[in-house]
């Protein structure tokens, strides 16, 4: 299967599992009772995982190792934002509360020095 492709489709799987994850009414707002970590986490394992791993370290596409990552939390908030290779970008996809969340349980990856 050509990479393009396969890419393509990962995105597209991607973009369906977040269409139903719970949103309503087009809203992609969390309870406003779930902490940001649990939160980020949600996120993560629902958008993220698929080619990072729910750990970080899965590579799938090309997927960069999380616990080895050296980008500060703004380079990661701009990547999450932005997008990178062949990770789309969230930036108009969540919420400025729920992207924070997502930085924060994405440094929480990381490996102890």
């Amino acid at each position: 299967m050509d990479v393009t492709v396969l890419r393509s489709a990962v995105v597209l799987m991607v973009a369906t599992l977040f269409a139903c994850d719970g949103v309503e009414n087009g809203s992609s707002q969390l309870p406003a009772d779930a902490s940001t970590n649990a939160s980020g986490g949600r996120i993560f394992d629902a958008q993220c995982a698929l080619c990072h791993g729910r750990d970080g370290r899965l590579g799938m596409s090309g997927a960069k190792d999380l616990a080895v990552s050296k980008l500060d939390r703004a380079q990661v908030a701009a990547v999450v934002t932005n997008g990178r290779g062949a990770m789309m970008a969230y930036g108009r996809i969540l919420t400025p509360e729920e992207l924070d969340a997502v930085v924060d349980h994405v440094l929480t990856l990381r490996r102890s020095p």
